[in-house]
């Protein structure tokens, strides 16, 4: 009895492994995944790489009919992109529109919100601002009209250009010459229920004044931190800080009930030798520790109840992209499907592929265990009936 009861518990144990080691690393978090590059691999081996990851949100900036029915019964949830604001303003192209790159596709592929213009306010096209709200409300009530808007939402996302003070982040404060088209646009996202994006780079505070900013600031990484003033509110990190800065500045033109979520944030793996802090290294620890702080379903301070919703930029080094070196290099994979650098992910490894062949799935894993299980508790079995 003795023997048994010890075989019990050493069996017990490997079960207790086995769940702990099938579970997935707890990860929600959006990739933005761009396409100007002309070494990419096919829709359908990034559908197996995105299989093999903890990833449950994509963004584009398109609407790319190959990568929607690529991911056709996946469950990807899809931002999808519309840049041509000077159509979307009269009401019946809108509606053609989503008919055309949105109706077809659900729900087989779960589209969940249009992305009407990316980082248009801030881009000095005074046109441009002038026809964004018109577009995201023609391309609305389109959705309305379809039936369609009670399960895609519209939003548009920002540039981190549009603040004027993010510091502290108590007194975040939007641009002046940009609060005329933000207030409107702000009073329809609350109607709506829309959250605000912004596209938040804390690389840029680093590169543009290393001097004063501190590098372990922003790559999450032990530091004194600061504390706002006003509110007494320890900042470890400069994104968490940069996303209530935004809170604050839509707080002080009348709105506390839209959600700030970030649409883009990264760190380049390579840059010019002028871009200071551009590297390899700096890349993994900024990756890595966001990741860690997804995993924790982590608040702001000022918002410590509401995890940060993050898309992560990007799925891909895209080699077409203009400007310095760092802009073809904010991948977290090479085109062959390699890791640039080991985030920790599920099933990532440091090298190798994302080929069918060479993704062990979740499932499989799980198979995989479950059968070496029930070998080791047929085999304690035999042995217990030898010893009688």
């Amino acid at each position: 009895m003795a023997i048994s009861s010890f075989c019990f518990r050493v069996i017990m144990l490997f079960l207790t492994f086995s769940d702990l080691f099938m579970q997935s690393y707890g990860l929600d978090f959006g990739i933005n995944y761009g396409q100007i590059a002309n070494n990419l691999p096919s829709h359908s081996r990034v559908a197996v790489l995105i299989k093999s990851l903890n990833v449950s949100r994509i963004k584009l900036y398109d609407a790319d009919p190959n990568v929607l029915t690529t991911f056709s019964n996946s469950n990807v949830e899809f931002m999808i992109g519309l840049n041509d604001l000077q159509s979307m303003k009269d009401p019946i192209k809108a509606q053609s529109w989503v008919q055309q790159n949105v109706q077809p596709y659900l729900p087989q592929t779960k589209i969940t919100s249009i992305n009407v213009g990316n980082e248009v306010l801030g881009n000095n096209d005074i046109n441009s601002y002038n026809n964004l709200l018109p577009a995201m409300k023609s391309v609305y009530n389109a959705l309305v009209n379809l039936g369609l808007s009670q399960q895609v939402t519209v939003t548009t996302s920002h540039s981190f250009i549009i603040m004027s003070n993010s510091f502290p982040p108590s007194s975040g404060a939007f641009r002046e010459d940009l609060i005329q088209y933000i207030q409107p646009l702000l009073s329809f996202q609350a109607q709506i229920k829309s959250p605000f994006l912004i596209n938040a780079y804390p690389f840029f505070a680093y590169k543009g004044d290393p001097q004063h900013v501190s590098l372990n600031y922003v790559l999450f990484q032990p530091n004194a931190g600061s504390i706002d003033p006003a509110t007494n509110l320890h900042y470890d990190n400069m994104l968490y800080a940069q996303i209530d800065a935004v809170y604050a500045a839509i707080k002080a033109v009348g709105h506390s009930d839209i959600e700030v979520k970030i649409s883009e944030t990264g760190w380049p793996s390579k840059g010019d030798p002028d871009e200071v802090g551009a590297s390899l290294q700096n890349a993994e620890i900024y990756h890595s520790n966001l990741l860690k702080r997804i995993a924790m379903k982590q608040g702001t301070p000022a918002k410590p109840s509401i995890p940060i919703d993050i898309y992560v930029f990007a799925l891909f080094n895209e080699d077409l992209k203009t400007g310095p070196a760092s802009e073809r290099n904010y991948g977290l994979y090479y085109p062959d499907g390699t890791p640039v650098y080991n985030l920790g992910l599920k099933n990532q490894v440091p090298q190798g592929g994302y080929f069918p062949g060479m993704i062990i799935e979740g499932k499989s894993n799980a198979l995989s265990i479950n059968f070496v299980l029930y070998i080791l508790t047929f085999l304690v079995f035999v042995w217990e009936l030898s010893i009688l």
